[in-house]
């Protein structure tokens, strides 16, 4: 299994670097879609819709929002600010919201439990995850800040890993992943808090036209929004009663288990590049 997931995780992060490096803005957002679209049908499933007719018209419908949404934003051209950021916000305020469910799960799960809700929230989570990442591929060397955003997530990730496995003693939330420890969670930030250092390092004050405390601020959050993602996915799989999203990714169940991090801590990313003048 170890080697399987080992396999997979290489090949995904193979294939995203390669089409960051070689793809157009436009196709790099159908192939960022395309993911988003997928997970979409994973999702369909936690909501509660079991029927394939179902699924697919919770894809189309996601699909539909993201075709709306790149014209609607003008993604294919110069984004402006004005039009960019209070959809970051909405969605940013939905994280705190979600913050607020995992911390009351179960008691909180009467708020949302409905497959109307349910609903409401994949597509909140998926449309503003690939707004967020298309976003970032506008703006001043795109490429290296979704690099730089899967870098965040990947360190929070292994540091979170790493310091639970040999410290952990203390449930971070016991009701929605019992696996996880207040250890692993400062494991984590400790890792994220690290790499900013050392984007700071690569990326200097001339190039980024931020200060050090705005570029370990960005990543903190990045990195807390990216626990937030994890534990609300896990809450929602519970919920549902399911261990994973899907199965699309050998060794890592579906592709929501790989993404759910990432669809948290991007438009947070991307606000808060926004916020300190990137």
């Amino acid at each position: 299994m170890l080697r399987q997931r080992v396999i997979t995780a290489v090949g995904m992060a193979g294939l995203f670097l390669a089409a960051v490096l070689l793809l157009p803005l436009i196709a790099l957002a159908a192939a960022f879609a395309l993911v988003v679209v997928l997970g979409a049908w994973e999702w369909a499933r936690l909501a509660g819709w079991q029927a394939t007719a179902a699924r697919l018209l919770f894809a189309a419908i996601l699909a539909g929002m993201l075709l709306f949404l790149f014209f609607y934003v003008e993604l294919g051209n110069e984004p402006r600010r004005e039009q960019i950021q209070p959809l970051l916000g909405v969605a940013c305020l939905w994280w705190s919201f979600s913050l607020l469910w995992v911390k009351s799960y179960p008691a909180s799960a009467a708020l949302w439990h409905s497959r109307v809700m349910r609903s409401l929230m994949g597509l909140l989570i998926l449309s503003s995850a690939w707004l967020a990442a298309v976003y970032l591929l506008t703006l001043p060397r795109g490429g290296l800040l979704m690099v730089a955003l899967v870098l965040v997530v990947a360190a929070t990730d292994i540091g979170a890993y790493f310091a639970g496995t040999r410290f952990g003693r203390h449930k971070l939330a016991e009701r929605v992943s019992p696996a996880k420890t207040w250890e692993g969670f400062w494991g984590g930030m400790a890792c994220a808090i690290a790499l900013a250092l050392v984007l700071w390092w690569v990326i200097p004050a001339r190039m980024a036209h931020v200060s050090l405390a705005a570029v370990v601020a960005v990543v903190l959050m990045t990195a807390l929004a990216s626990v937030l993602g994890d534990l609300t996915v896990s809450m929602v799989k519970r919920e549902s009663g399911v261990k994973d999203s899907g199965s699309l990714l050998p060794g890592h169940g579906g592709l929501l288990d790989r993404l759910d991090s990432l669809c948290s801590a991007a438009p947070v990313f991307a606000l808060g590049l926004l916020l300190a003048g990137w």
